[in-house]
């Protein structure tokens, strides 16, 4: 595991905020914009399981309400054996404003990474039509 990674001790950190009484996996998130700034975010389920939002998309978000739209880095950390690569939907958000991503998803065993073009090596694009139809 990256404890020494910044970005991996504050996916770590926020985790344990984390709102996750349906699934009991909550999801640390930390995501690094291409200044440096570091925004947060943590998984957030509902009842109504299709309006849970995950720790990226919080994180992305948060950036997003901070003024940011470029991202370098992501982090991820989960309580499993496992790391996870970020869901499909998260996948697609992210691309909107870094599709070249660095994404580092540390659980309690392991550690992995990808770059975002790796996990979705076609996001629809509305400037290039791509994914349409």
């Amino acid at each position: 595991m990256e404890a020494t990674d910044p970005l991996v001790e504050r996916a770590r950190s926020v985790r344990a905020r984390a709102y996750a009484p349906y699934s009991g996996f909550p999801v640390g998130a930390a995501i690094e914009a291409d200044d440096g700034a570091i925004f947060e975010g943590c998984n957030v389920e509902n009842a109504s399981y299709g309006l849970t939002i995950c720790a990226e998309r919080v994180a992305l978000a948060t950036g997003v309400a901070a003024g940011r739209t470029r991202f370098r880095k992501l982090a991820l950390v989960t309580g499993g054996a496992e790391p996870v690569a970020p869901c499909g939907a998260c996948r697609q958000v992210l691309a909107e404003f870094a599709p070249d991503l660095e994404i580092v998803s540390a659980a309690s065993v392991a550690t992995r990474r990808w770059r975002l073009a790796e996990l979705l090596p076609a996001p629809f694009r509305r400037d290039k039509g791509e994914g349409a139809g």
